[in-house]
């Protein structure tokens, strides 16, 4: 908790520098708060917060999540003083909604009762219903905003009749007294409907098919540092949440949902890689991705090991990494051209070679090519999927949707790499930012898939 309340405390101070017109410095309160907040994780819980245990328990898996989403979002901050240039007025307020998105992402890492999970849920959803909407005067960006709006108050409804549900069975919102209910209680009807209605409420936030519908156009329409943020962090922040859920909340009765997630991960990596392959715009293309993605990570809850939750840390970490190394190059592209079709990157591997190396090699990474972190996340998550008993046709499909990705993101590649006219003027050059935080990225990637051990290592396992 004490992540936490330094987080909120940092989004208070880079909210209020808004207020004074000192707006410009939101990013730098934002960063070293972060640092800060980074630095703390590493060390054990403060002894105060013992007593509040049974809402909110800081244990090392809530730990490795809580640095990677901070690792990620200070990757994010980094690159916000050129991608949010034109939104002066109310910088202070974009960063402050990120980070108090981030604080709801800290209390799904380790809630202990579905009322902290539901606290948790809207903290992190609603700034995001505001930011999807940050560029104003943009059609776009309102229906997004509106559309996001919309769906994720169905969602909610969803997860609180769920929740209604669960307590009306179990008299209890304790994720360990409701596992003991599912174990000795497996047929309850009342339970299970409980059990399946969190679990859609919670497939729309990570953005698995059929309930993704939302996803392409908030993706599209909000501005494109705020997508990364939505494609990375919160991806990390709901998948842990349902993780965390589904294996210990609903882990007696796994066979009774475990089905369902199946048919829910099939559509969606068949849908949205066929999807992502008629896309003109990088921008949709990547929404798609992004989804697909959600159908790779779902692979986690089938043939469950003891380093299920490490396989998952991995995967997701890989997919931040590769998420930031694409957008970085998106964000530029957009400023310059106004546009992010993928005419729009014609030529910039000649102006700017690093920043179109860091977008190949981030896609690369996600399409699952060796030597990359996203091969050795795939391969761990494939591999553990392989020994359950529906696995095998799960990982045939998920390979088939590797395969049918690859197609996709050379589109891309190509465009970036194997044209002769450059559109890009050479006067228009990166930041030295930029280019920092290409070099990280790219070489956070390849040593990752290289050296996967490294992620034990610099995360404290």
């Amino acid at each position: 908790m004490s992540v936490l309340i330094i987080v909120f405390l940092t989004a208070v101070v880079a909210l209020f520098s808004g207020v004074f017109e000192q707006g410009k410095f939101a990013r730098y309160i934002g960063i070293l708060g972060l640092i800060i907040a980074l630095w703390v994780s590493f060390m054990p819980e403060c002894a105060f917060f013992a007593q509040y245990r049974h809402m909110y328990d800081y244990t090392d898996n809530t730990a490795l999540f809580t640095k990677i989403s901070i690792v990620t979002t200070l990757l994010l901050f980094f690159l916000g003083g050129f991608a949010f240039s034109n939104h002066r007025s109310h910088q202070s307020e974009l960063y402050a909604l990120m980070l108090f998105a981030l604080c709801g992402g800290i209390i799904l890492f380790g809630y202990q009762n579905l009322v902290t999970l539901f606290l948790g849920v809207e903290i992190l959803s609603i700034p995001l219903y505001v930011m999807a909407g940050a560029n104003k005067t943009d059609l776009r960006s309102n229906e997004a905003s509106i559309k996001y709006f919309l769906m994720g108050a169905f969602a909610t409804g969803f997860l609180l009749f769920g929740i209604a549900f669960i307590y009306g069975s179990v008299g209890s919102f304790d994720l360990y007294k409701i596992q003991d209910f599912g174990v000795s209680n497996p047929k309850d009807v009342m339970f299970i409907l409980g059990v399946l209605l969190i679990l859609c409420a919670l497939a729309f936030k990570v953005a698995l098919a059929p309930f993704h519908m939302w996803s392409p156009d908030v993706y599209f329409g909000a501005p494109s540092l705020i997508t990364a943020f939505m494609a990375s962090v919160v991806k990390i922040s709901g998948f842990y949440a349902l993780f965390r859920l589904m294996t210990i909340g609903f882990g007696g009765v796994t066979e009774e949902w475990i089905n369902v997630f199946g048919v829910f991960l099939i559509i969606t990596l068949l849908l949205a890689n066929v999807m992502g392959l008629a896309q003109t715009n990088a921008k949709r293309m990547l929404a798609y991705s992004s989804v697909s993605h959600a159908g790779y990570i779902g692979l986690v809850f089938f043939g469950m090991t003891s380093l299920s939750t490490y396989n998952l840390a991995f995967y997701l970490f890989a997919y931040a990494l590769a998420t930031v190394g694409v957008f970085m190059c998106l964000i530029y592209v957009e400023k310059l051209k106004r546009e992010t079709s993928f005419g729009a990157f014609k030529g910039l591997a000649k102006t700017e070679p690093l920043l179109a190396t860091v977008a190949a090699i981030s896609m690369l990474s996600m399409a699952g090519i060796p030597l990359t972190a996203g091969f050795m996340g795939k391969f761990a998550l494939f591999s553990q999927a392989m020994n359950s008993d529906h696995g095998t046709f799960l990982v045939l499909v998920a390979v088939l949707g590797s395969a049918i990705s690859i197609a996709y993101y050379l589109r891309l590649i190509i465009s970036m790499f194997f044209f002769k006219e450059s559109t890009f003027k050479s006067s228009e050059k990166v930041t030295i930012t930029y280019n920092i935080v290409a070099v990280v990225v790219i070489v956070s990637i390849i040593a990752l898939g290289v050296f996967p051990d490294l992620f034990a290592k610099q995360f404290g396992l």
